[in-house]
């Protein structure tokens, strides 16, 4: 075998635990808290939370805004609707209530037709 030598599990292990905590202090010099780039865009990113949230409200509002308005047409059309029944009862009880009064009047006639035509027969005796 060559010259090189594995690194055992140990060596391996102490390295990787290096290696995470040298990350974490570049990354905790980086966003240090009395840094002002990182409290700036802290504050930045609040900001656009703030108003993420604040146009997330706001559809709600105009979703239930819109749901009461599309409730409120349907009541109205359900309204016109039970409007349009009775008005369509009324206008076929008025029609056959002139059905009724023509029937009875050309009954009428009829009789009175038949009645002059026996007293004219009656007459002529």
């Amino acid at each position: 075998m060559g010259g090189f030598k594995d690194p055992g599990y140990l060596e391996r292990k102490s390295a990787a635990t290096d290696a995470r905590k040298a990350a974490l202090e570049k990354f905790r010099a980086k966003n240090a808290a009395n840094d002002p780039a990182a409290a700036e865009r802290q504050a930045s990113r609040q900001a656009v939370s703030i108003a993420r949230d604040a146009r997330a409200v706001a559809r709600k509002a105009a979703k239930a805004a819109h749901e009461i308005e599309v409730a409120q047409e349907a009541v109205r059309a359900r309204e016109l609707a039970e409007q349009a029944e009775r008005d369509a009862a009324a206008r076929a009880k008025l029609e056959s209530a002139e059905k009724a009064t023509r029937e009875y009047a050309e009954q009428a006639d009829r009789k009175a037709a038949r009645d002059a035509r026996y007293a004219a027969r009656k007459a002529r005796k």
